[in-house]
């Protein structure tokens, strides 16, 4: 069924962008790389506030101490960047998929992370330029349908300007990507 999630960008103060391999012991895309965080907001009041994305941002907040750790006093809601929503769909084994509205956030800040192993088995902070190359000459790294489609329609260009991303708020569309 169609749902709301959402997907934060996280990047340091050098530019790289945090990535998780996701847990083997995860339902959907086990064991695959992803953004820094991706999930879903609770049905409570507080995670479905549409103002502003009020709701996401909690929502990112809390999962970005359940997976990295990190505290919420070091990603206040303010400083996430909402840029757009995007809808997809991508089966993951048969039984399990997704089929989503994900919110888009963009953070930049320096964090501390205690990874969570039961959501996350590894992680790496990549330049875009390594990134390009992985995506060219991936080896053993296989990703996450959702990211690979922000990637490759959106998140490269966002990349090149994380200084003025006001220029990409698109808060009034849906982008549907892949098939």
């Amino acid at each position: 069924l169609l749902h709301r999630a959402f997907s934060v960008f996280l990047f340091n103060s050098e530019n790289k962008l945090l990535l998780q391999q996701r847990s083997l012991d995860k339902i959907t895309f086990p064991g695959l790389w992803t953004n820094s965080c991706c999930s879903h907001p609770l049905n409570t009041a507080l995670e479905l506030e549409e103002t502003e994305q009020k709701g996401v941002r909690h929502a990112a907040q809390r999962k970005l101490q359940h997976e990295l750790g990190i505290r919420p006093e070091q990603v206040p809601l303010e400083k996430f960047v909402f840029l757009t929503r995007i809808h997809y769909l991508a089966p993951s084994d048969g039984t399990w998929g997704e089929h989503e509205v994900d919110y888009i956030l963009i953070i930049r800040t320096d964090v501390d992370l205690e990874i969570n192993p039961n959501e996350v088995k590894a992680i790496q902070y990549l330049s875009l330029d390594e990134l390009k190359a992985k995506f060219k000459n991936p080896g053993d790294w296989k990703f996450t349908p959702w990211f690979k489609l922000i990637s490759e329609n959106l998140l490269f260009t966002w990349w090149q300007n994380l200084g003025n991303l006001d220029q990409f708020k698109e808060v009034d569309i849906i982008h549907k990507l892949g098939s």
